[in-house]
């Protein structure tokens, strides 16, 4: 809950700086005197949009502070563990600053945090319910959200959640494989087209390279067969063959080889080269004899480049590896459509599989559902007949349908205010105070089974006075009392005068312009401030005495 509330340079509040109480407090002040200012102040701390305008005019920043007291919330350290947050359950500080050029920081215990954390923090720490909020009573997702809280049905929830994302999940793949294997099967036999001219080519991963090399040396026969013919002679032509003639030095040199010791030496190293030389010469003959050029292997290797270019450019492809690679997909293709009743068949299989598996859960969940309905039902209709409505009848009618995010129930708040009135949807029959009432009973109801430190209540009492307004101020009395904070803003003096703790808001004028200030009331200012709001601003006798009476209805 709030211990401490600090404000600074928010719009016409230059600052505020106040202490809150546990228990049920209430804000009073006139039309326009900045109550809704403050809230705005607080709805910063839980994370909306803040915007430079907001600024106080001639200051550049603004700052909204709250201090609060986490120590009857034990579950409340696992957000800080998470987020790597300082935890003092005592002492949690939540700050929001904003610049006048626009920029936005928020801070939990001096930690810099972005805004989806100190939002997520801010909703668990304070629920301020607004006026507008009233219509939310007419929205089936709202209707929802009460079952499932009051029933806390939380893990039957996501583990349905869980399990209709898998099922959606799985029903989409079906989807995308039934559409895929429809196209093909709309452009099969193109398919099976392209794939008989590519298997009917006999394609080999490499050919290309090959094919290229040899056509290179094909062209190029004639001049490849001269250099080797002239290479051929020039090693090994009878008298002037290079062969002959090493041979040749080599037996004169070997003839001085006894009187001339290194002459043998050199023939020694002439036999070596001739060796080589003469290995050589053969080879060259050998391959003098292969390059016999036939025009006709010429044109055939051609041909089959050609083949394979024709096929690269009408697949959009650049090799021979490409080509063997859509072979390959377009027959696996064909496969899958050869195949296609046994692959939807199993698809199918596992989306009925987790349609049961989501009805199954669902049916748990509405089980839940129904039964904590009876109970709100009841309970409701106790508190409203209190709050004087005495013929009321308040229904929940849960229908069940097609499978959705939330399950499969349809949730219709019916009530009725009259007797002999048919039930109908709530937003269609219910005043406005008759919604107001119906809407602090479940808020009663809810703040019992979430057990938030701060709820707020800003003129939850449109519509209703006198003895009606006391009902009122009497359950969010009752509800502070269960360990936690209640404030109200209000302009009814029966609820006001409920109220542990006062505050007032009031304007005031200075030399800088007008501020709106908020102060703690004494015992005595209680007693003004309750009889103005009873008899205006001339205070009467009766009316001071009447907020006596009242304050001592409190004790």
């Amino acid at each position: 809950m709030i211990r401490h509330l600090y404000i600074r340079n928010f719009t016409i509040i230059d600052e505020l700086d106040i202490d809150l109480f546990p228990g049920f407090s209430v804000i009073t002040g006139e039309t326009g005197a900045g109550k809704s200012i403050v809230l705005g102040a607080i709805g910063l701390l839980k994370g909306q949009r803040a915007d430079s305008k907001l600024i106080r005019t001639g200051a550049d920043r603004c700052v909204v502070e709250a201090h609060f007291d986490l120590t009857r919330y034990e579950d409340m350290q696992s957000f800080f563990t998470d987020n790597d947050i300082d935890y003092d359950a005592a002492y949690c500080i939540v700050r929001r600053e904003i610049t006048a050029a626009g920029k936005s920081r928020a801070f939990i215990n001096d930690t810099p945090v972005s805004l989806a954390i100190l939002k997520e923090l801010g909703e668990s720490l304070i629920d301020v319910h607004s006026q507008h909020q009233n219509l939310l009573l007419g929205r089936q997702d709202f209707q929802l959200s009460v079952i499932d809280i009051i029933a806390n049905d939380c893990n039957e929830l996501d583990k349905y959640r869980t399990a209709y994302g898998s099922m959606k999940e799985k029903e989409r793949e079906l989807k995308r494989v039934s559409e895929e294997i429809e196209n093909n099967r709309s452009k099969a036999d193109f398919m099976q087209y392209q794939y008989d001219e590519l298997d009917a080519a006999m394609l080999v991963d490499g050919e290309q390279e090959e094919l290229e090399l040899k056509a290179e040396r094909m062209s190029h026969s004639e001049e490849i067969k001269s250099a080797l013919y002239d290479a051929d002679n020039s090693l090994s032509a009878d008298d002037t063959g290079v062969i002959t003639l090493l041979r040749s030095a080599r037996s004169s040199l070997s003839q001085v080889s006894n009187v001339l010791p290194v002459a043998g030496e050199l023939a020694e190293r002439m036999d070596s080269a001739y060796i080589e030389l003469k290995d050589i010469a053969q080879e060259i003959s050998s391959q003098l004899e292969e390059v016999d050029f036939n025009p006709s292997d010429l044109d055939h290797v051609n041909n089959r480049l050609d083949k394979i270019y024709d096929l690269e450019k009408k697949y959009h492809v650049e090799s021979v590896g490409e080509l063997i690679t859509l072979r390959d997909d377009l027959k696996r293709q064909l496969g899958d459509i050869e195949n296609i009743d046994d692959r939807l068949q199993s698809l199918q299989s596992e989306v009925d599989k987790a349609t049961a598996e989501c009805r199954r859960l669902a049916d748990t969940l509405s089980g839940k559902r129904m039964k904590s309905a009876k109970g709100i039902q009841s309970e409701v209709m106790n508190r409203l007949v209190s709050l004087g409505m005495p013929n009321v009848r308040f229904e929940i009618q849960i229908t069940q349908g097609s499978l959705g995010a939330d399950g499969q129930d349809t949730i219709d708040f019916l009530f009725s205010a009259n007797k002999n009135s048919a039930l109908q949807q709530v937003a269609q029959v219910a005043s406005g105070g008759e919604i107001a009432r119906l809407m602090l009973s479940l808020k009663a109801m809810i703040s019992g089974a979430v057990k938030l430190p701060t709820i707020i209540f800003d003129e939850i009492d449109t519509g209703v006075s006198g003895k009606i307004a006391e009902k009122m101020a009497q359950i969010m009395k009752e509800m502070g009392d269960c360990e936690r904070q209640v404030i109200s803003i209000t302009h009814l003096p029966q609820i006001a005068a409920l109220g542990s703790n006062h505050y007032k808001v009031y304007k005031e004028d200075t030399a800088d312009g007008t501020v709106s200030r908020m102060l703690q009331l004494t015992s005595d200012e209680r007693v003004s401030e309750i009889a103005q709001m009873l008899s205006g601003s001339d205070i009467s006798e009766a009316a001071v005495s009447n907020a006596k009476e009242l304050l001592r209805l409190k004790n």
